[in-house]
């Protein structure tokens, strides 16, 4: 089985492959500090809740076909029942992909102490596919090129992913697929933190959407001008890009909070949530090939 390791400035996402069929996934909070094994302790107990053993299995190419695609629960996040076979494989392969580079040697360090593998590493001169049409390549971070090859492998035209992390970014490939550049923006989370510190008499609020717009008392009027000031953001900078291209754009939102804006965008089309985790395994599937070609 394929761990993918998707580690943002907030928390690392985890999803377990068997092939192509995403089994489950998961989340914790991303701390710098934490060593190897604290992270591999905390794995343990979460394979277990989801019925998997925290083992090596044998290494073996992780898009073979023992597996059926089942790509629709990759897509909509929902999980698949894990079958006796699956539980007894361990994990055979890995592949990482981090903003923050002080962890990633903790998870290279967790992969080989107790997977007994070197994991695939996602960064800058990492053979994606998809040519980067950026001024320079390796400023882009990992996550929105990963985001980018998911978003054009599933729907195979002009691709706009938005994307609900720590920074809401934006991110366009044409039809080609060319990942051909974006935007980023401060993230909901930040902006309410932002709130809450700067301005003395502003509670901290849970990022939720209001019943209104216009707000009547102090929560609710900082909820309607995050969520509903974030859905103009999210319009508004879709409809300047669309204005900039010549070709279609489908725009695509993945993150935890995407849901939530869909809801009142009138530029969302689509919402995947396992946008990343879907990519990780794409860009593993590739390096697997071009390893076998070799």
């Amino acid at each position: 089985m394929l761990l993918a390791v998707d580690i943002g400035n907030t928390n690392i996402v985890f999803g377990i492959f068997d092939g192509t069929t995403l089994l489950t996934h998961f989340r914790i909070e991303t701390r710098k500090a934490r060593t190897e094994d604290e992270y591999a302790a905390l794995l343990q107990s979460m394979f277990a809740l989801h019925g998997l053993p925290f083992t090596a299995g044998p290494q073996r190419d992780a898009c073979s076909d023992e597996t059926k695609s089942n790509d629709d629960h990759a897509r909509q996040g929902q999980l698949v029942a894990v079958s006796a076979q699956a539980k007894e494989k361990g994990i055979s392969a890995g592949i990482l992909a981090t903003v923050v580079p002080p962890v990633l040697h903790a998870f290279q360090r967790l992969f080989r102490r107790y997977f007994h593998i070197e994991p695939v590493v996602v960064g800058p001169g990492s053979r994606t596919g998809m040519p980067i049409l950026y001024e320079n390549p390796r400023e882009v971070g990992a996550d929105r090129i990963i985001n980018a090859v998911a978003a054009y492998e599933q729907h195979r035209c002009g691709c706009l992913v938005v994307d609900f992390g720590t920074a809401t970014t934006f991110d366009v490939v044409t039809p080609k697929g060319e990942y051909l550049g974006g935007a980023i923006a401060p993230g909901i989370g930040i902006s309410a933190d932002a709130l809450f510190h700067a301005a003395a008499k502003l509670p901290r609020v849970e990022l939720a959407r209001p019943r209104s717009v216009i707000g009547k008392n102090t929560v609710t009027s900082m909820q309607s001008g995050l969520v509903y000031g974030y859905v103009g953001l999210v319009d508004g900078i879709v409809e300047r890009m669309r204005a900039e291209v010549d070709f279609p754009l489908k725009v695509i939102a993945t993150g935890g909070l995407a849901p939530m804006i869909a809801k009142d965008s009138r530029t969302i089309e689509e919402c995947d949530e396992m946008l990343t985790l879907t990519g990780l395994r794409l860009i593993y599937e590739r390096e697997q090939r071009r390893s076998s070609r070799v």
